[in-house]
């Protein structure tokens, strides 16, 4: 038996959560995305593996428009904590760059070299970093828009839930949009799940990182999306979202991709027509 209800069993909390086995075939899920980002770093312009911190593993890719003072899409990606990186997902820039916008894609360390908590104050590090530096690379810093898709959903809603102006120094909501794609907003289940013996969450860990845990009042309105084809828990997940986010007075859409599995849910990065690239542009391409 799980303490997490309704799951009775690991075994039911694994079909939700392990994204394998949602799709027929995951190798060419990741194949995609590894094409998609060297094209990408082959066809536009980048600044890649720029420090945004003390480690190794703090660094992030910068992907510029062609004008200046542009708007800026910083882009955290997934993988459960525990894989990929920010080379594996260059590919995001390729539609938003046609747009008129600046890309940033993070990186971060990952589980279990580091906790959770760690890599949440490595996103907000980097987040912070474009914030104060983007402006050099021909961004707009008044015009910074945050996304990210599964873990990097859970991180980049740990963003907006920042104490920009206690910590930072920074204005208290300094972001003008954010898109949050198959995010992971209560962590709770993944205690009982296979992701468990790399990931080490306590009680503790869940209850800092979990964003339905700690939403603050915010002005930075959030799209909150999801494939349509993936599994009940990920659209629960993004509902229970919304709805704390809404709860604490905040802006929010709630929407799913239709058609769209866990891996190819942010593929519409890479398309300038796409629901995604078209909601980040009417967000950002404004003074």
């Amino acid at each position: 038996m799980t303490p997490f209800a309704p799951f009775r069993s690991q075994a039911e909390i694994d079909a939700q959560y392990d994204t394998s086995l949602s799709v027929a075939d995951e190798g060419a899920c990741v194949r995609h995305y590894l094409r998609q980002a060297r094209q990408a770093r082959a066809s536009l312009r980048c600044v890649l593996d720029v420090a945004y911190g003390p480690t190794l593993a703090e660094t992030l890719d910068i992907f510029p428009a062609d004008q200046p003072n542009a708007p800026v899409f910083v882009f955290i990606h997934g993988g459960y904590w525990r894989a990929l990186s920010a080379k594996d997902f260059s590919g995001v820039a390729l539609g938003l760059q046609r747009r008129g916008i600046t890309t940033v894609v993070i990186d971060y360390a990952l589980c279990p070299q580091v906790r959770l908590d760690e890599i949440t104050r490595q996103a907000r590090a980097a987040v912070a970093w474009v914030l104060r530096n983007i402006a050099a690379h021909g961004g707009d810093p008044t015009r910074v828009a945050v996304g990210g898709h599964s873990a990097g959903g859970q991180l980049a809603a740990m963003c907006l839930q920042a104490e920009w102006a206690r910590d930072y120094g920074l204005p208290q909501d300094p972001l003008k949009a954010a898109v949050l794609v198959s995010g992971l907003y209560d962590l709770e289940p993944l205690r009982w799940s296979y992701l468990q013996p790399s990931l080490q969450l306590d009680e503790g860990l869940v209850q800092r990182n979990s964003p339905v845990r700690n939403v603050r009042p915010c002005a930075t309105p959030a799209w909150i999306t999801w494939g349509g084809d993936e599994t009940a828990e990920f659209q629960r997940q993004a509902k229970l979202y919304r709805d704390t986010w809404l709860a604490a007075g905040n802006a929010a859409e709630l929407s799913p991709l239709p058609g769209a599995d866990h891996f190819s849910a942010i593929h519409g990065f890479e398309d300038p027509q796409s629901p995604l690239c078209a909601w980040l542009a009417d967000r950002l391409l404004q003074p």
